[in-house]
């Protein structure tokens, strides 16, 4: 069903103003007034789409981490060779943080939902999907002597907890990254996770 502003049905508008400020003041800050406002939608509008905040928070985390594990997994999947891989994906994850700056704030900023907060199970399933694909990727270059054997979360820490840095730093205002410091980010991880 299509409404107000631009066409554009209650649920989008709320999902679109609650990036926006969440984006700009955490989800801790905003409160359930500025959602609406930011919106444009009524008291029974919202509640028409979503219980809570923290609803919105749960649906709005769950979408946009989806969005970049597909944007990951359609980056990883297009290299065979280890390195390409490897460097490929901290490439994407800062053009990708570039493109969605509000949603990468959001997944780099926020905790994200526990199993049992609205969003939790998408967001642990999408996980364990994810995981397992980025695995099925990585074995062959393990057992090839490639990449070392390491546990998901130390991996994702090698591979893109530098990135992950710098794109705080970026979305701080406090630096704006090089094309050469991304290729420096790209070369670390890679001398992190290849095998000696």
């Amino acid at each position: 069903m299509r409404t107000g502003k631009n066409g554009r049905d209650g649920r989008s508008r709320i999902i679109e103003g609650a990036l926006r400020r969440f984006s700009q003041d955490g989800v801790s800050a905003t409160t359930l007034a500025s959602l609406r406002e930011e919106s444009g939608v009524s008291v029974g509008s919202f509640y028409h789409h979503f219980a809570s905040k923290e609803h919105v928070f749960g649906v709005l985390y769950a979408e946009t981490l989806q969005m970049y594990q597909d944007a990951f997994l359609a980056e990883l999947m297009r290299h065979e060779d280890a390195r390409d891989g490897v460097e490929a994906i901290v490439a994407l994850h800062m053009s990708w943080c570039g493109e969605h700056p509000e949603r990468a704030r959001l997944l780099i900023s926020e905790r994200p939902p526990r199993r049992e907060e609205p969003g939790g199970p998408e967001v642990a399933d999408a996980r364990r999907a994810f995981f397992r694909q980025v695995s099925d990727w990585w074995k062959p270059h393990m057992n090839a002597r490639l990449l070392q054997p390491v546990p998901p979360t130390m991996c994702y820490v090698l591979w893109l907890g530098p990135a992950q840095e710098m794109c705080r730093l970026w979305f701080a205002g406090a630096h704006q990254p090089t094309d050469e410091e991304i290729k420096s980010l790209c070369e670390a991880a890679w001398n992190s996770l290849k095998q000696a």
